[in-house]
């Protein structure tokens, strides 16, 4: 029997009492590497921010399998960039969980982050301020924070935005590694060729699952306008919403792209 990571039982997410993803079932594989897509304003990152905990269910439950331990990775427009801290800082806070917010850092510590460093291409950048850092340059020392953590459970939210395009392979690569070393990897991606490139499966968003499955099926281009059509049906001041009746035809999902996949979910609501 497949192993499960994640567990999403009617999950709504959203802000000030408006949702922004509802009634969202289903489940992820340990090991498996999902990219999660949709348009701008589709609930990926707050599907990301609910799996961590940053933000709170207004409805159902995320339930995390026992002893996983996860590591999320924001967009870069949630990092104060003005902070004055250097590379080695920022990389160091991989270690909280082991060290604790005022442990100590041992040479061994040391040893981990110059090493985490080299292993995203940026071995002796530990004194740079982040200030001075490119765009590719602070993601790779993101990653580097990330491997520091050694999750079981990775959430990437957007982690090619705004990165040349030899740091988007060699960070693709690193991903690939990880699923190599089979954690469970959810990454928010925008380009879908990217996606069906390097991405086994994919979870296709318009403020509720439309598609979810292999990345082939999921893509598929009746799915895509499907997606482009509820995300322009709703509306932005959209209501606390009510488990849908199902029976409206137009908001029925056909969930059979799964090919023998352990995901379950079924409609969302109907547009406000």
């Amino acid at each position: 029997m497949t192993k499960t990571c994640l567990t999403f039982r009617d999950l709504t997410l959203g802000y000030n009492s408006h949702p922004a993803i509802h009634h969202l079932d289903g489940t992820i594989r340990r090991g498996s590497l999902t990219a999660v897509v949709g348009a701008n304003g589709s609930g990926k990152s707050t599907l990301m921010k609910g799996i961590v905990g940053v933000l709170k269910p207004m409805a159902g439950t995320v339930v995390r399998a026992s002893g996983v331990r996860a590591a999320y990775l924001p967009q870069q427009s949630e990092l104060d960039r003005s902070f004055p801290a250097r590379v080695v800082d920022l990389v160091s806070l991989g270690l909280w969980p082991r060290r604790g917010l005022l442990g100590r850092h041992t040479r061994e510590d040391r040893d981990s982050v110059s090493q985490a460093l080299m292993a995203v291409g940026l071995g002796g950048f530990e004194k740079r301020p982040i200030d001075t850092l490119s765009g590719g340059q602070l993601q790779r020392t993101l990653f580097a924070r990330v491997l520091l953590q050694d999750a079981d459970l990775i959430l990437l939210d957007e982690p090619f935005n705004a990165v040349d395009t030899k740091t988007v392979g060699d960070l693709i690569a690193l991903i690939k590694r990880w699923h190599g070393e089979e954690r469970t990897i959810l990454v928010v991606v925008h380009d879908l060729e990217l996606v069906r490139q390097n991405f086994p499966e994919t979870l296709l968003l318009a403020r509720q699952p439309i598609a979810w499955g292999e990345t082939r099926e999921t893509l598929r281009p009746e799915n895509l306008l499907r997606a482009r059509r509820f995300h322009e049906a709703w509306e932005e001041n959209a209501p606390w919403c009510e488990s849908d009746n199902h029976e409206h035809g137009d908001h029925d999902h056909d969930h059979g792209h799964h090919h023998g996949q352990d995901h379950h979910h079924g409609s969302g609501p109907r547009a406000a």
